[in-house]
């Protein structure tokens, strides 16, 4: 519990600048640029941050945004976006943020939401409060002299037109809103957040030039899109500048492959860079050698669910699937005990029962498993799942996953 000096509260609107610099020194001391600070305010809900006030000031901040996430089926559940979770260095270890991720999910749970999700710059934390590790995401550097641009037939068919960020925000808006529902883990924007796709400090370039968008048409119609910037560099053999990537989204594999082409040949460059993709993406495929592109993984969205009945019967499963779960959850122990989940591809139910249990694990297991990104099979062997029929685990383990990977698309 927080000491009797520290009081959770609501944000007011006139005491967001003093909350955000609390955020901003929490997170290293580094103040956000102007226009980074006028798009988190802009995406903020007011009714949704809060924080620990010790009197004299913030001491501690949380807060969530309402997003639509996509599950395994298609289906968009709500989910509350964790963001800005901070405790100041003098006020750690007094019970503040256990109180503050109580007081959270209790909010959660009121405003019939079924998922908390975030994004964990210290993932170590958020696990003793059922966030499970969800999705990956993967980081290229390629080699673009060595490796020639990739083509499919078809491309030579595809326009791309350069255009500013801002006038083509609304045709790569519908491009991506089309792209929601097919990919478990992506995120149904709320008002504003599309301008904030678009924050470009200048400060944060590191030496790259401005932010770019190509758009990509076929027959008059928009169907993909590309944000970047190209970072000039050269050494005693030349120009060899980098790509840095932002977001590709595409609505078809060939103007996917026709907006990596036009990436891979802008002049003066030698190299693309982006920061994540989904594990199954096809670049690497539409590649020579999958070895020059320097891939990396890392975890990246990361789901809690907060009602498990509700959270299991929104989605669909691959294989039909009829388990008993003994589930455990401390901290949110309204979700303790056995459930059983049905379902198939088609829809699923999730309720209560006192059959034996042919599964057991904790809520955080299951936020692992929930989006088809990581298998029952590998938690179990990690010792985190418990089979306790034979035959249940595997089962479920298939049922459980997704013949497209789950990705995050963009960070909150």
């Amino acid at each position: 519990m927080a000491t009797e000096t520290v009081e959770l509260r609501a944000l007011r609107a006139d005491e967001w600048d003093a909350w955000f610099d609390m955020v901003d020194v929490a997170f290293g001391g580094v103040p956000e640029t102007p226009e980074q600070r006028a798009a988190w305010r802009d995406v903020t809900d007011f009714g949704r941050m809060f924080g620990a006030w010790d009197g004299a000031g913030w001491v501690g901040t949380a807060g969530a945004f309402s997003f639509g996430l996509t599950v395994p089926g298609g289906a968009e559940v709500a989910a509350a976006g964790v963001t800005a979770v901070s405790v100041l260095p003098t006020h750690r270890r007094r019970g503040v943020l256990r109180s503050m991720m109580r007081h959270q999910l209790d909010e959660v749970r009121a405003r019939g939401e079924a998922l908390a999700v975030l994004t964990a710059s210290e993932p170590a934390i958020y696990g003793r409060f059922g966030y499970g590790a969800a999705t990956l995401e993967m980081r290229l550097d390629v080699d673009t002299v060595r490796l020639a641009a990739p083509a499919l037939p078809g491309v030579d068919g595809v326009r791309l037109r350069l255009v500013d960020p801002v006038a083509g925000l609304a045709e790569c808006e519908q491009v991506y809103g089309r792209l929601v529902p097919t990919r478990p883990g992506m995120l149904a924007r709320r008002p504003h957040w599309d301008r904030f796709m678009l924050v470009d400090p200048p400060s944060e370039r590191n030496g790259a030039g401005e932010l770019q968008c190509v758009l990509a048409e076929v027959d008059g119609e928009v169907l993909g899109y590309a944000r970047y910037a190209v970072k000039p560099e050269s050494n005693a053999a030349g120009p060899c500048g980098t790509v840095l990537v932002r977001d590709v989204q595409a609505l078809d594999p060939v103007v996917y492959a026709a907006l990596w082409r036009y990436l891979f040949g802008i002049d003066l460059t030698s190299a693309v860079s982006v920061r994540s993709r989904p594990v199954d993406d096809a670049l690497p495929h539409l590649v020579a050698d999958m070895r020059r592109c320097g891939i990396g993984l890392r975890e990246s969205l990361f789901v809690r669910p907060v009602e498990v009945g509700t959270a299991l019967a929104a989605r669909t499963y691959r294989a039909p699937v009829d388990v008993v779960l003994e589930v455990s959850d401390a901290f949110c122990p309204w979700n303790e005990g056995r459930w059983r989940l049905s379902g198939d591809e088609k829809g699923a139910s999730c309720t209560r029962t006192t059959d034996r249990a042919e599964l057991a694990l904790s809520v955080r297991e299951l936020g692992s498993a929930y989006l088809g990104g990581f298998t029952l099979s590998a938690l179990a062997a990690a010792g985190r799942v418990r089979e306790l029929r034979p035959g249940a685990l595997a089962a479920a383990s298939g049922a459980f996953g997704s013949d497209v990977a789950p990705w995050l698309s963009h960070g909150f």
